[in-house]
C-alpha cells in the first residue's frame, strides 16, 4: 500500500472522519501495527493507539466469543460527544453557587472563617456543586473578579513571616514561676488525646489594669473557646471570675495552663481544677490559646477600650470562632466536637 501522506505534522490536530475511515479500512485489511497505520494516516502512533482504544466496541463472532472491533462511525460519534463538553468555561459562572455563598459569608459582621475553612464547609454541605481550589479563590480576589476584597479577609491582612523564637538563653530563670510548672502537667494533656485540658490567657484592649479585658480559655483537643469579659485584670478579679466559670461547669475542666503574667498570681487558689504555668517568655507552649486569641483580635483590636462591648457582642464573637469549620478538625467545628464529648 502506498504512503500518501508520509510527513507527520508537528502541530497537533484532531483526526477527522476521513482519517477514521482510513484507520478502519487498514485494520479490516489485516494491518494491526499502530506504527504502520500512523505512517499511512500521517500522525503519531500514540494517536492511533488511543483512537483504536476509544472507538472499539465489543462484538461476538460465529462461536459467540467476544472480540473488539474498531468502527469509524462509532469513533466519530464518541469524538463529537467529547467535543461538546470541551469548551472554555467562564469560571465565575461555573462556580456561581460557591462564589455567591462565599461573598455572603465574608460580608457578615461576625465571622472568623478563612477561605480554606469555608471551602471545607462548602464541600461538606454542597457536595454536588463545583468548588475551586484555595489558591484560585485568592487569585480571583487579588484580580478584583469578586465583590469581596482583601479588606474582607482580616486574617490575610495580618499574615506575616514567622519570627524565630528567642530562647532568652533557655527559659528565663530570673522570673519566678507562679505555681506548678507545665512540665508537671499530666501526659494525657500533652498528646491532646483526652479533652478537658485547657490553655488560658487575657486579651487586652487598653493595657491598664482598671480597664476591662477578656479571659480566654481554649480546650486543647477540640479547640473549643470560652471567653469571659472581666471588668479589670487584677489578679483577684481573674481568680474570682475563673472560679465562677469552673463552678458553673464542674465537669468541663481538668487542667488549665496559663502564662506567668502577674494577673494570674492568684490562680493557685482555684479549686476543683489543677492550674499549671508555662515557662516564662514561652507563648508557644500555649499555642492553641494564642491562635484563638489572634482570631478574637478582628473583633477586639489592640489599643481600643472594651468598655462598650456588651456580653452579647462577646458571645457573638465567641460563636464565630467556635462555629469555624477548621481544617485541623477535619472541617468540623469546635462546638460540634466539644458538645459530642460532653454528651457522651
Amino acid at each position: 500500500m502506498t504512503n500518501s501522506n508520509s510527513s507527520i505534522s508537528r502541530h497537533y490536530h484532531q483526526l477527522n472522519s476521513e482519517q477514521r475511515g482510513q484507520i478502519q479500512a487498514l485494520l479490516d485489511s489485516g494491518i494491526t501495527s499502530c506504527s504502520a497505520i500512523a505512517r499511512e494516516v500521517g500522525c503519531h502512533k500514540s494517536t492511533i493507539s488511543r483512537e483504536i482504544r476509544r472507538g472499539s466496541v465489543l462484538q461476538r463472532d460465529h462461536n459467540y466469543l467476544l472480540y473488539e472491533h474498531y468502527y469509524a462511525d462509532t469513533a466519530q460519534i464518541y469524538h463529537d460527544k467529547r467535543r461538546k463538553n470541551c469548551y472554555k468555561r467562564d469560571p465565575l459562572k461555573h462556580y456561581a453557587a460557591f462564589l455567591r455563598m462565599l461573598s455572603k459569608r465574608f460580608k457578615a459582621k461576625f465571622d472568623a472563617t478563612s477561605i480554606d475553612e469555608f471551602m471545607g464547609e462548602f464541600k461538606q454541605t454542597m457536595p454536588g456543586y463545583p468548588c475551586p481550589s484555595t489558591p484560585t479563590v485568592y487569585r480571583y480576589i487579588d484580580r478584583g473578579l469578586l465583590d469581596i476584597s482583601n479588606i474582607d479577609l482580616p486574617m490575610k491582612l495580618k499574615r506575616r513571616r514567622n519570627k524565630r523564637h528567642h530562647s532568652h538563653g533557655g527559659h528565663a530563670l530570673h522570673k519566678k514561676n507562679l505555681g506548678n510548672s507545665i512540665e508537671q502537667r499530666p501526659k494525657e494533656a500533652e498528646d491532646r488525646a483526652t479533652p478537658l485540658h485547657w490553655e488560658g490567657d487575657l486579651v487586652k484592649g487598653v493595657r491598664r489594669k482598671n480597664q476591662p479585658a477578656l479571659m480566654t480559655l481554649t480546650e486543647r483537643t477540640t479547640r473549643f473557646e470560652v471567653v469571659i469579659k472581666i471588668p479589670d485584670y487584677r489578679a483577684s478579679t481573674c481568680q474570682r471570675l475563673l472560679q465562677k466559670e469552673i463552678d458553673q461547669h464542674p465537669d468541663w475542666f481538668k487542667t488549665i495552663t496559663f502564662d506567668n503574667g502577674s494577673e494570674f498570681a492568684d490562680m493557685t487558689k482555684i479549686k476543683n481544677c489543677q492550674i499549671y504555668f508555662a515557662h516564662p517568655y514561652s507563648p508557644w507552649e500555649r499555642g492553641t490559646n494564642e491562635n484563638c486569641s489572634g482570631l478574637l483580635r478582628q473583633f477586639f483590636p489592640k489599643g481600643k477600650s472594651m468598655q462598650d462591648k456588651t456580653a452579647a457582642y462577646v458571645q457573638q464573637a465567641t460563636n464565630a470562632i467556635n462555629h469555624k469549620h477548621r481544617r485541623i478538625l477535619q472541617y468540623h467545628t469546635a462546638e460540634e466536637l466539644f458538645k459530642q464529648y460532653i454528651s457522651s
